[in-house]
Formats: C-alpha cells, sequence, structure tokens
C-alpha cells in the first residue's frame, strides 16, 4: 500500500510495543490492518482501544456474535467509513455464515432477512449514530422488548465504541483493505 497520507505511519515505524497487537492481526488477517498505522502514532491510546474492543467482544458478552457484528457493520455504514464497512461486513458474513444481512443491512427496514430483536437493535443504533443522537420512546419501548438493562448497556457501549472507530478512520481516510468483496458493494446508509 502506497502512503497517500503524509501522515501514514510506515509499518518499521510502529512502536515495538505494538508488536503482540501487529502479530495477531498478521496472523488472522494476513496482513496489518490500515488503522494501524494511524493508531500506531499513539501507542497507549490504541491499546486502551484494543482491550475496550477486545471486551465488548469477549465469549461472555451479553450480545451474541452476529448481532455484535451486525451493529457493527450498521454503525460502519452510517459513519461510510470504508475500512469498518469492509472489515465489519466480513466479521458478519462470519459469524451469521451468509452474505444476506451484509447485503440487506443498508435497506435493513424493508429487508426481511431480519429477526425483530435484530430490527429493534438497529433502530437503537441507527437513532445513536445519528448527530445529535435521536432515541425516541417507540426505539426504547421496541428495544426493552427484547434485551435486558444490562445488554442495553453493552449494546450502547458496542455502538459508542464503533461509532468511535468509525469516525476516527472515516476523517483520516483509511481505505478498505479488501477483507469482504461484499462490503464494498454495500451502500452507506
Amino acid at each position: 500500500m502506497k502512503n497517500q497520507q503524509p501522515w501514514v505511519q510506515p509499518l518499521d515505524k510502529l512502536p515495538l510495543s505494538l508488536k503482540p497487537l501487529v502479530a495477531m492481526q498478521q496472523k488472522h488477517y494476513g496482513s496489518v490492518l490500515n488503522p494501524t498505522r494511524w493508531w500506531g502514532r499513539m501507542p497507549r491510546l490504541f491499546w486502551l482501544v484494543a482491550l475496550f474492543v477486545g471486551y465488548l467482544e469477549r465469549k461472555k458478552a451479553r450480545l451474541e456474535p452476529t448481532l455484535r457484528a451486525l451493529l457493527l457493520t450498521r454503525v460502519s455504514q452510517q459513519c461510510d467509513c470504508a475500512f469498518c464497512i469492509d472489515a465489519n461486513s466480513l466479521r458478519l458474513v462470519q459469524r451469521s455464515g451468509a452474505m444476506d444481512k451484509v447485503l440487506a443491512l443498508s435497506d435493513w427496514q424493508a429487508a426481511t432477512v431480519f429477526t425483530p430483536a435484530e430490527r429493534a437493535a438497529l433502530g437503537y443504533a441507527d437513532g445513536m449514530t445519528a448527530t445529535p443522537p435521536h432515541i425516541t420512546e417507540t426505539i426504547k419501548n421496541e428495544l426493552h422488548c427484547h434485551f435486558n438493562d444490562a445488554q442495553i448497556t453493552e449494546m450502547t457501549a458496542l455502538v459508542a465504541f464503533q461509532n468511535l472507530s468509525a469516525r476516527f478512520n472515516a476523517a483520516l481516510e483509511i481505505p478498505s483493505q479488501g477483507l469482504c468483496p461484499v462490503g464494498d458493494k454495500t451502500d452507506a446508509g
């Protein structure tokens, strides 16, 4: 990848403290992920962000893995983050076992592939991602029909995290990595 912006951190200039994250990315994806070149300028902050998302994606998370990937992908679309759409679409395909939800996500309100619980969560994610956030009583009531308070709290943290990540990457124009060709075909909602 050629450095298109002068502030892109070359891989050979990444701090040694990021070596474990870089090794994990290379093992899992076959290369270092594009955002690492930017986050690498602030390794302590990068580690805090990695620990935060690691907690939200833990095995004993309150939300099931497919729902988490669905929410991450939707927020990525709403923020028009090319890298996040790519990476989270791959995660959604892997967790759901199919491409149908990725392909339908940009028009989720009209699609038939989502469960009532997924629809409630997507409505909440869209409301949280709006600027300013807009959570109606209808959205709150629908959410409480499918999720308990602990799940809603964790969902709120997940959506807030993805807003941070997607807005960071979109503002810096971090490009798609080509991880999921399906992700390249989804339109930002």
